[in-house]
């Protein structure tokens, strides 16, 4: 399954709105509310809560920011943040267009994702260099790597079929992300609906064998996470294949 990035054009506020008096309680010492109409006296970087609007603005910083922090985002120029947010709600024409500002996230959180997960693909990278020397470990023009602890004496699957299987799949650390056989359940599923690797893997198996899978992240999950798989992790898969359905 592809991973894709979309550029967050609207952000919800649900929850998010206080009172002048709810936003002093909960936040920083440094943010003053102020209602009385007196003034007060603060230091350059406090800010002022005068009223509803000015903390529902805040909320809105402090949601954006939230969202792009988790992201992996640490740095942006939040003068020119302000800068766009003042032109839309002025009227006035962007810098850019729709179209582009998409394109700029896409490209800004994929370089920031790359960052992210070097290191993983180096040490990846690695590993793969230095298993393939491995006198049982068989590599394929894609890069997939196997091992055959047992061979089967059934049929072989093509792209079109769909197979039952027992599996465990775990990454370089040893964890285990999935595997069926705690479970006691074997899968069934068609090839067209699996990572690339398993696609290539399987089709070299007959019924009754049993494997042991070296995914690449690129045969795999890709650059980004997917549920309890980090971006650009190799993943190690026993595979018992059990049954090869045939499509009719």
């Amino acid at each position: 399954m592809k991973s894709k990035i979309f550029f967050i054009s609207l952000i919800a506020l649900s929850g998010a709105f206080c009172t002048p008096q709810q936003q002093a309680q909960s936040s920083d010492k440094k943010i003053v509310t102020d209602t009385s109409g007196t003034e007060n006296v603060a230091k350059a970087d406090t800010i002022i809560l005068k009223n509803l609007n000015d903390s529902a603005s805040y909320a809105v910083g402090i949601s954006v920011a939230n969202f792009y922090k988790q992201q992996g985002i640490q740095s942006l120029n939040t003068a020119i943040v302000a800068k766009a947010i003042e032109d839309l709600l002025a009227g006035k024409n962007a810098l850019l267009d729709n179209e582009a500002a998409t394109q700029c996230m896409n490209d800004y959180m994929a370089k920031v994702q790359a960052e992210k997960i070097k290191p993983r693909i180096d040490s990846g990278d690695l590993f793969l260099a230095e298993n393939k020397l491995k006198p049982n470990i068989k590599t394929t023009a894609s890069g997939l790597q196997y091992e055959v602890i047992k061979e089967g004496t059934g049929i072989q699957p093509t792209l079109n079929d769909s197979v039952t299987c027992d599996y465990r799949g775990t990454l370089l650390n040893g964890k285990i992300f999935d595997e069926s056989y705690k479970r006691g359940k074997p899968i069934t599923f068609s090839l067209r609906g699996v990572i690339k690797g398993w696609q290539e893997g399987l089709q070299l198996m007959k019924e009754g064998a049993k494997y042991k899978f070296y995914v690449p992240y690129q045969l795999g999950y890709g650059a980004h996470d997917y549920g309890p798989i980090p971006g650009g992790s190799v993943l190690i898969f026993d595979v018992d294949l059990l049954k090869v359905i045939k499509k009719d």
